[in-house]
């Protein structure tokens, strides 16, 4: 059984090899671009018929595609930490992370944005002092809340 890693290893060989971009393969699957790119490389599972357009378009063996729809453990098996440009994400979680919690609690409350309920876009934007990488992450607001796990009985009352 081949893992959803090495799957995705294969399926990225297969897109450049084929010269498709992660927005052309997402046009076909009708999906986002960077949810078919972590989807593809193993974050996601991918549904059936998905995985069954990912096939046709990169001709790829039964074995990958039955990695691609297994769930996924969602945390590299690799250190990626010293990859440049991932390494400038947490970098910018370390610089702007106490500020944006700041503000997110100023605007929203105690509470949290989900990374399990939202959507990231990637665009390109054209910048006379060199083209600009926009990250847009739509994050689903969580406040904080207490809740037993027990049912609460109510008090008994004197008179009982």
């Amino acid at each position: 059984m081949i893992s959803k890693e090495d799957a995705g290893d294969i399926i990225d060989e297969h897109r450049r090899r084929k010269r498709m971009s992660w927005r052309d393969l997402a046009r076909r699957l009708g999906q986002p671009p960077v949810w078919t790119a972590a989807a593809a490389l193993g974050m996601h599972p991918v549904p059936a018929r998905e995985a069954r357009q990912l096939k046709d378009a990169l001709e790829l063996e039964d074995e990958i595609v039955d990695a691609l729809v297994r769930q996924p453990t969602r945390s590299p098996s690799r250190d990626t930490s010293d990859d440049p440009t991932i390494y400038r994400f947490h970098e910018l979680i370390q610089v702007y992370g106490p500020a944006l919690k700041s503000l997110i609690h100023d605007e929203f409350g105690d509470g949290i944005m989900s990374a399990i309920n939202c959507s990231i876009t990637l665009e390109r934007a054209v910048h006379p002092d060199g083209d600009r990488v926009v990250v847009t992450i739509d994050g689903k607001f969580l406040p904080y809340a207490w809740t037993s796990s027990v049912q609460e009985r109510p008090q008994s009352t004197a008179a009982e």
